[in-house]
């Protein structure tokens, strides 16, 4: 996807990733809502890391060249997430968006 700028997003869409997600083991799934938000209901397989709480990344998120999905409730967060671990060295990191997009069952 690209912007009237020419530069490429970082966003995907939440069908599209999950579905890419079936194929590669080594794609991960992060949250980065609030932790209560995460009990409320999260996607399955998906790991909490709240935005708040991002610099703790390298040790859930070893790989820093592996795919990397984020959602947060709309997008927002998400979005800042993705810069800031860019800015942290990951490289292959995508926001999906908000998890009202998900259509399945969530995870309590």
């Amino acid at each position: 996807m690209f912007n009237l700028f020419g530069f490429k997003s970082d966003k995907i869409g939440m069908q599209e990733a999950l579905d890419s997600m079936k194929d590669n083991a080594a794609v991960r799934l992060v949250d980065v809502r609030t932790p209560q938000e995460y009990a409320a209901g999260h996607i399955p397989g998906s790991i909490s890391l709240p935005l708040d709480d991002l610099g703790r990344a390298a040790t859930l998120l070893r790989d820093k060249q592996a795919r990397i999905y984020v959602y947060c409730l709309s997008g927002g967060r998400s979005a800042m997430a993705v810069s800031m671990l860019k800015r942290s060295g990951y490289t292959d990191v995508h926001n999906i968006g908000g998890i009202s997009a998900y259509q399945g069952s969530l995870e309590r």
